[in-house]
C-alpha cells in the first residue's frame, strides 16, 4: 500500500471548484490532477455536506471530526471511571 498524501483544504476546494465550473466528469479533472476518480468524488460529497447541499442528517466535516473527538474522550472517561470504580472497591474491602 502506498503513502497517504496529505492534501490542503483550498487544493481540495480548487478541486471541487475546477469540477463544478470545467463540466467535465469527475474522472477527466481526477486524471487532468493526478489523483483518484473516488478522491475528488468524496471531496465534491464533502463540500456539498458542507455547503448544507446533502442530506439533513448527514454531518459536516467540523461535525465529524468533533463527533470522533469526543468519542474518543468518552471512551477515556469511561475507562477512568471504571478505574476509579475498581480502587473505591479495593479500598473499601482493605478498610474492613
Amino acid at each position: 500500500m502506498g503513502k497517504r498524501i496529505r492534501y490542503s483544504a483550498s487544493y481540495k476546494a480548487d478541486a471541487v471548484d475546477l469540477f463544478r465550473q470545467s463540466g467535465k466528469s469527475i474522472g477527466q479533472i481526477a486524471r487532468d490532477l493526478g489523483i483518484g476518480d473516488q478522491t475528488l468524488r468524496n471531496w465534491v460529497a464533502e463540500a456539498a455536506r458542507d455547503g448544507n447541499r446533502g442530506s439533513s442528517s448527514e454531518l459536516t466535516t467540523n461535525e465529524h471530526d468533533e463527533l470522533k473527538r469526543l468519542r474518543r474522550e468518552n471512551a477515556t472517561l469511561l475507562m477512568e471511571r471504571e478505574i476509579l470504580k475498581k480502587a473505591a472497591a479495593f479500598f473499601a474491602k482493605e478498610a474492613r
